[in-house]
Parts: C-alpha cells; sequence; structure tokens
C-alpha cells in the first residue's frame, strides 16, 4: 500500500499530536493525516499556562503550535472539540462521541495527556476552587489572581509540585496571600528529595509564601457557593477566597484500556506500555507524550530500560516526532534524557535525567546554593543520574552527556566549578 492510500489518526490536540503530524508531513507522508482534539482550540504548548501567560507576560497567540493556517496549508484533517469513546483494534476504527463518526484508521498515534488529579473532599463543587491544566483554566486563573491581589484576597494551594509552586510565584507576582499545603516535609520532595526541597521553602517563604507541611485538604469551606476556608487533616484551618488542586496528572488512559492495550500499573507511573519505539502491543498502534511509559535509554545505569511517564513539555515535544517516524517505519530507538525547566521568580532552572528519593546515594553540590546559583547531581555507586542547574546556564548538553556516559565520577571533581563537566566523562 503506497503512503496516498493510507490513513493515519492521532488522537489528542496537544504538543505531541501536533508535532507529530508535522513530522509525518516533513517526512513525506502522503496520505491523510487525521488529528482529532477534544479542546476547541488548536494544539497549544502548555509550560506558559503557569508561566508567562498566567503572569501575564505572554498572549494568548503565542501559546500555539501552530497557526489556525498551517492545518489547511499542510492537510491536516482537524476534528477539535471531539472526543473518541471507542477504538476497535480489530476493525482499525475510532468512533467519535458526537455523532457516532468512524474513521478507519492504518496506523493509530495516541497522545491524550494526562488530567489533573481532582481533590476528594468535601466543597470542591464551590466556584473558587480550581485546577491548571487548559487554556481555558489558565486563562481563568489569571483573573482569579488579579482580583485576590487587588482585594488582598487568599489563596490555598494543594500540592507543593512544580505547578503549585509556579502558581504560588505567580499569585505572589498579583499580590495575593498564598499559603501551599503538602503532605511531604518540603516541596518537590518526591522529585529532588529532602536536600534540596529546603531551597524552594526558603525562596518562596521569603516572598511570602506560607507552607503548611506534613498535612492534606480534608474540606473547602463555604457559603452561598463561595469558597471560605480550607480545613487539613490536623485540624488547621486556613483562610481563602479560592484554593487550587495541584497534587498530580493522571494519565488519559480509559480509551486505551478499553481496547485492550497493555498499561503500566498506576504504582509504578501508569500510562500505556510502549516500546522503544513508542510502539504499543498492538503493532499498529502508538503512544506519546504525558500518556505513554517509554523506556530509559540511560546505558550504564540502573535504570536502564525501565519504563518512565514524563509529564514534562520536552517529552511531548521529541516523543510526537519520534513515534511518526516509527509509525513510518523509520524511527530509531527513543534515547532523549528525561529534562524539564522552571522559572520561579528569579529563579530559573534546568533538570536533566531521573532520580528521585530511594534510588540515589549521594547528591553533589557544583558552585554556590546559598546564593541559588549552582548544580545540583544526585549520584548513585559514583554515576550521575541526574542534574539541575539553577541560574547557570549552557550546561544542559554537558549533564546529559555525563548522564548517558555512566562514567563513574570523583565527587571533589564534580563539585568543583573549575573542572569542566566534559572533563569528567571517560
Amino acid at each position: 500500500m503506497v503512503d496516498a492510500d493510507q490513513t493515519f489518526v492521532i488522537i489528542g490536540g496537544g504538543l505531541a499530536g501536533a508535532k507529530a503530524a508535522e513530522t509525518l508531513r516533513s517526512e513525506g507522508f502522503t496520505g491523510r493525516v487525521i488529528l482529532i482534539g477534544d479542546e476547541r482550540d488548536h494544539p497549544y504548548e502548555r509550560p506558559p499556562l503557569s508561566k508567562g501567560l498566567l503572569t501575564g507576560k505572554a498572549d494568548r497567540d503565542s501559546v500555539f503550535t501552530h497557526d489556525a493556517a498551517w492545518y489547511a496549508a499542510h492537510d491536516i484533517e482537524l476534528h477539535l472539540g471531539q472526543t473518541v469513546v471507542h477504538l476497535d483494534r480489530e476493525a482499525r476504527t475510532v468512533r467519535l462521541g458526537d455523532d457516532g463518526t468512524l474513521i478507519q484508521y492504518d496506523k493509530l498515534l495516541i497522545a491524550t495527556g494526562s488530567e489533573p488529579r481532582r481533590l476528594d473532599i468535601p466543597g470542591t463543587d464551590l466556584t473558587g476552587v480550581h485546577h491548571l491544566r487548559r487554556l481555558s483554566h489558565a486563562e481563568r486563573l489569571r483573573g482569579v489572581l488579579a482580583t485576590l491581589g487587588r482585594d488582598n484576597g487568599h489563596l490555598v494551594i494543594a500540592g507543593a509540585g512544580w505547578i503549585g509552586l509556579e502558581i504560588a510565584a505567580a499569585a505572589r507576582g498579583y499580590g495575593a496571600e498564598v499559603t501551599v499545603v503538602e503532605a511531604e516535609p518540603t516541596p518537590l520532595h518526591s522529585v529532588l528529595g529532602p536536600e534540596l526541597g529546603q531551597l524552594f521553602t526558603d525562596l518562596h517563604a521569603e516572598h511570602g509564601v506560607r507552607f503548611h507541611f506534613g498535612a492534606r485538604l480534608t474540606e473547602i469551606v463555604g457559603q452561598d457557593g463561595l469558597v471560605l476556608a480550607a480545613r487539613t487533616d490536623d485540624g488547621e484551618e486556613h483562610p481563602a477566597h479560592d484554593v487550587l488542586a495541584a497534587i498530580g496528572a493522571a494519565p488519559r488512559t480509559a480509551l486505551a484500556e478499553s481496547s485492550g492495550l497493555a498499561l503500566v500499573d498506576r504504582a509504578h507511573g501508569g500510562g500505556i506500555a510502549v516500546d522503544g519505539h513508542h510502539r504499543t502491543n498492538d503493532p499498529d498502534v502508538f503512544a506519546a507524550g504525558d500518556v505513554a511509559a517509554v523506556p530509559l535509554h540511560l546505558p550504564g545505569t540502573s535504570l536502564h530500560g525501565q519504563r518512565l511517564r514524563v509529564e514534562h513539555w520536552a517529552n511531548a515535544l521529541n516523543g510526537g516526532p519520534a513515534a511518526a517516524r516509527a509509525m513510518l517505519g523509520r524511527g530509531t530507538p527513543y534515547d532523549r534524557v528525561p529534562y524539564f525547566f522552571s522559572d520561579q521568580y528569579d529563579l530559573g532552572l534546568e533538570y536533566s535525567g531521573w532520580a528521585p528519593p530511594g534510588t540515589y546515594d549521594q547528591v553533589v553540590v557544583r558552585g554556590d546554593a546559598g546564593k541559588r546559583t549552582f548544580i545540583a547531581f544526585w549520584l548513585k555507586d559514583h554515576r550521575v543520574l541526574a542534574g539541575m542547574n539553577v541560574n547557570v546556564w549552557d550546561v544542559t548538553e554537558s549533564i546529559q552527556r555525563l548522564i548517558r556516559s555512566g562514567t563513574e565520577v570523583d565527587q571533589h571533581a564534580l563539585a568543583d566549578p573549575s573542572v569542566p563537566l566534559d572533563s569528567l566523562i571517560a
């Protein structure tokens, strides 16, 4: 069958799906490309939702992956505001929910992303309870933060992960009062461990954010549909006019599960299990972006081959094209080092690798952590698993090369800023 006779369907209107469609065309695919997204907006990038768009430093048009005319110019058929409700792998069809339209495919890419985890407590139906995942959420929340700042209002944030902290920084920029409730003893505990978590406690405390660690929200108290306070499981009550749930995200795997595709259990991060080519257990079905659990390609480390679901921009940016090339039979094993970035107040950082608590035995700091200008490295058996550069730039490629190499490094040389990182690679 020649390209022109084939139909490739992409389910998911985010960055991964848009970049996959772009790659199919740039690789010369001449068949039908159909992109189905459940939002009415064209595909857009999500980092600005908790950064520039939320703070007002970026405008709405800047978030879109391509302008609207690009899709027509590249003959990408869009079904926006549509949900796929059924996948029939035997018939190789997907069915849309609104009108029951059946679409046949030769190859299928699932890039359905993730959705915010919900607070399962009384009061979540009140008007002032928010999540952040979509463009419409960010636009609404920006107005909320501006109002809180103008009226000296209080925002309670459940969760001190990346999203929670970035929103706390944005809220303080508007002048809102902010309290962050977190079950762990430090922010970002499950990502950075206790060694670096205190840095973010201090950063936000200096900007007026209050933390309540070791607690969870148990109730949002309201009256006449409006939020008045948030209660925690240790008996505390925090004044609040609005509450934001930032307690993580869950992969949107319902379609994959109902069609019998292999999944990774939630205890190991969840998601659709794929191989190094983003292929599921069905050779005609692929997955990329937040929803895909992809084997790590980190030779020389204990993490090599372990499936990991990465919920960050770089994974969608690179994973969508990798899956598209695999759909065309031109792929190579995905070997990207996980990467993300964050901006909070005057602190900017980039993180490469993966080293949650329990996987490393040492943290080495190069530079001055007190001045928040440093690189932190997480090591296991003298090998670098991850590195985070804070207000230090143009070192990401060197950090990633160090991680990939699996080289045993001398911790004193690693901590010495005068020793070039690339010189440590065997």
